[in-house]
């Protein structure tokens, strides 16, 4: 009898599901992706909001805290005392008033006629129409710095000078281009058959400009306000060269006061210029809603 030696078994490797390690690796290297964005996106966050953040809380700190050697980035002792200050100078409510009917003013009748213009330029065919547009571009490219003498020369002659009508026709001057651009942009976006669907239902022009287009351009023209409110809230050369009496100044140029051949009054300056600010949030929170809404009202409508 011959003896067998026995053979010892050979080892298997386990089957590698490769399509499923495959999609582990992409999914890491996404997730790795999505957080390196996430990081530089809060980087990019911080950095922009900083400032603000410092302005508000230097409103807050005394005098010893805000000129101490040593930063301090939160205000230990807090006070209103700057606040109190801000408010209690000379004109600061008729200047809050003034700024208020100049920005109301400019910002309504901008989005009511740009709206017109843009609604022309997008929806008609007329003679002129590209060499307007061009002119429109052209404006917005003219520096604002270059136009201030020769709109002096030509409100002095109209005799609105230190007139806040005259600072509402020049503040019109360079935010009517930028909303008539910003509108038609926004109307062209509008898909020309769904007007044309609800006048073939029995809608009239008029109807379906109402119930179908006006929605659809809600967000447009509520995004165009708030960039008319910011542009004409935060203007300051054009009120500083136009406004020189304390009592027809705007916000802007009020703040102004705080640096003099003294020094810089920064607690002052930094709680007016936080009191300042809160309007143009206050009238963001009004109206962002609006935007979405906008998105879906044309929808279910007509």
């Amino acid at each position: 009898m011959s003896s067998q030696v026995p053979v010892a078994p050979v080892p298997v490797a386990p089957a590698v599901d490769l399509p499923r390690v495959a999609r582990r690796r992409f999914s890491r290297k996404r997730f790795l992706r999505r957080a390196g964005v996430n990081l530089l996106a809060l980087v990019v966050f911080a950095v922009m909001v900083f400032p603000v953040y410092w302005m508000v809380s230097t409103a807050f700190k005394p005098g010893v805290d805000i000129l101490t050697f040593t930063p301090k980035l939160f205000p230990t002792s807090a006070t209103l005392d700057n606040f109190s200050d801000a408010i209690h100078r000379p004109y600061f409510w008729r200047v809050a008033a003034n700024s208020l009917l100049v920005v109301a003013a400019v910002t309504a009748c901008s989005v009511v006629l740009a709206f017109l213009a843009a609604l022309a330029l997008a929806k008609f065919r007329f003679y002129g129409r590209r060499a307007f547009i061009i002119l429109i571009i052209g404006v917005q490219m003219v520096p604002l710095n270059a136009l201030i003498i020769p709109l002096y020369i030509l409100l002095s002659r109209a005799h609105q000078v230190d007139k806040l009508t005259g600072v509402i026709v020049t503040y019109l001057t360079f935010v009517l281009p930028f909303c008539v651009w910003t509108l038609r942009g926004f109307i062209l976006g509008v898909p020309r058959e769904l007007e044309e669907a609800a006048m073939v239902d029995g809608s009239t022009r008029f109807g379906a400009f109402l119930r179908i287009l006006l929605p659809l351009v809600g967000p447009g023209l509520v995004a165009t306000s708030i960039f008319a409110f910011i542009q004409v809230w935060n203007e300051f050369i054009i009120a500083y060269i136009l406004l020189s009496s304390p009592e027809k100044q705007t916000l802007t140029v009020w703040l102004a006061q705080f640096t003099s051949l003294r020094g810089t009054q920064w607690g002052p300056l930094m709680a007016g210029a936080t009191l300042t600010a809160i309007p143009v949030v206050l009238f963001f929170l009004a109206v962002h809603r609006r935007i979405a809404f906008g998105l879906t009202a044309g929808a279910v409508r007509g």
